[in-house]
């Protein structure tokens, strides 16, 4: 569909440009006969029916979309002073989401990391937990992505799950599920880092802090994983394929998380790290939360050795 608007819609140059428009329709071309024309909005505006090559949704039809905004209309109604014209319709709609969706994932997913990162600065007063904390977020999703790909994009499981692949992920889903796991995850990692944190301040070494922060918070974090991974499951029995991806990348993702990732990389990650977990450069002490530091307990003082008299 195409509408234009602008002055006089009936004018010679304008019946002209549609003539040559519908001259480039073809049955072996980008797009197709027969071209319409009908005057909408009280002849106000001007639409233009033209007939895509494939299936509508295929790359075939993408294709012809670009030809007819990029060559085209520019060589037609693009010569005609006085008007405007846009390019509408389920195909060009469609495009247009996608590319509006790629175009602003990066930018999510930096905004994402870079308030993640503050947070846990601000909270934990370190560098290493925040950059940490984010590399394993990143791979919860990435897992979650994965498990997408293999199950709906290859077109596994369609007869236990009940759907039909179409070789392809619904575009919307990606950067929600990226979204929504990060905020999950990040619950429940902040709930195990502050225990851990905990028992540093309290004077533990950091190797026996991590051993009892996991071991403190291991029943509520695997309590709340088992109740989000069975509510998620059952988004997976609907007819939708868009909520089948949610309940099954989520569900996964979670279970993934709570148990491999923040069970044993968290901890291997901050054990391997050591005190250095707990590093803040000089020029950021000024953060909130100073008032007791991080730093390593000290070596209990030898007790006194008591002369014994001989007999």
């Amino acid at each position: 569909m195409v509408v234009v608007t602008g002055g006089d819609l009936s004018s010679p140059a304008v019946v002209r440009a549609v003539g040559q428009l519908r001259s480039n329709a073809t049955s072996a071309g980008a797009i197709r006969p027969p071209v319409r024309t009908s005057a909408i909005a009280d002849g106000r505006a001007l639409l233009v029916q033209v007939p895509l090559a494939g299936s509508g949704s295929d790359p075939v039809s993408t294709h012809a979309l670009d030809v007819l905004r990029g060559r085209i209309l520019p060589a037609t109604l693009g010569q005609v002073a006085g008007i405007r014209y846009s390019v509408t319709g389920w195909t060009a709609s469609d495009h247009d989401d996608i590319k509006a969706l790629h175009q602003s994932t990066p930018l999510v997913f930096a905004v994402v990391a870079l308030l993640a990162f503050g947070l846990l600065l601000v909270a934990f007063r370190s560098i290493a937990i925040p950059l940490v904390s984010i590399a394993l977020n990143l791979l919860s999703v990435a897992a979650a992505y994965g498990l997408l790909t293999l199950i709906f994009q290859d077109g596994r499981l369609q007869g236990l799950l009940g759907y039909t692949g179409y070789g392809a992920i619904v575009p919307w889903v990606p950067l929600f599920m990226f979204v929504f796991l990060f905020g999950l995850s990040m619950d429940y990692h902040v709930f195990i880092l502050s225990r851990i944190r905990e028992l540093r301040l309290g004077g533990m070494t950091t190797a026996d802090s991590i051993e009892g922060g996991i071991a403190r918070s291991a029943g509520v974090v695997t309590s709340a994983a088992v109740i989000m991974v069975a509510v998620f499951s059952i988004l997976a029995t609907l007819s939708l394929i868009q909520l089948k991806m949610i309940g099954i990348g989520l569900a996964v993702a979670v279970l993934i998380d709570a148990t491999v990732v923040r069970g044993i990389l968290l901890p291997a990650a901050l054990a391997l790290l050591g005190d250095r977990s707990w590093y803040l450069p000089r020029s950021l002490r000024w953060l909130p939360g100073g008032g007791r530091a991080l730093t390593a307990p000290a070596s209990p003082a030898p007790e006194p050795v008591q002369a014994v008299p001989a007999p």
